[in-house]
């Protein structure tokens, strides 16, 4: 094996992926930043405020919940990582967001992915939100009473 190519080989892949993902990242974060000055973001996170409120996470949260949810953790994940440095995201938030994610991150493309060689499209869709909407409710409510109880 040549040690050279398989090196250039690797940062050629590498830095088609790194590109690949600011392409996408990028973007989202400019137009999450349009969407916030025009106070679309705000509106939009109104009519989503009932999921806010079940898990009992802050508004802010649900836009980069739902970037996980369909683009998935590598690119949710700067989305988040804008949100936490600007300060719209609590630990708290950002911890049910996470978990959230975990169980439930690109759910339209891994499900596609997994259907394409036989496996039950929509059983696998539900499982995964179903898994991800209870795991995230008890942890949000943990979270709540680990806090009431350092609180004392």
């Amino acid at each position: 094996m040549d040690f050279v190519a398989y090196l250039k080989e690797s940062f050629t892949g590498s830095m088609s992926s790194v590109l690949t993902m600011g392409a996408i990242i990028i973007p989202l974060m400019v137009v999450m930043e349009i969407l916030k000055d025009t106070k679309v973001l705000e509106r939009f996170s109104s009519k989503l405020n009932p999921i806010a409120k079940f898990f009992n996470i802050s508004n802010e949260s649900i836009f980069p919940l739902l970037i996980g949810i369909i683009f998935g953790l590598a690119y949710g994940a700067g989305i988040i990582i804008d949100s936490t440095e600007e300060g719209n995201l609590s630990k708290r938030d950002l911890y049910v967001l996470v978990i959230f994610l975990l169980a439930c991150h690109a759910i339209f493309e891994d499900t596609l992915i997994f259907a394409a060689v036989g496996a039950n499209l929509w059983l696998i869709f539900i499982i995964r939100l179903i898994v991800a909407i209870i795991i995230s409710y008890f942890a949000a409510r943990i979270i709540d009473k680990r806090q009431l109880v350092e609180e004392d």
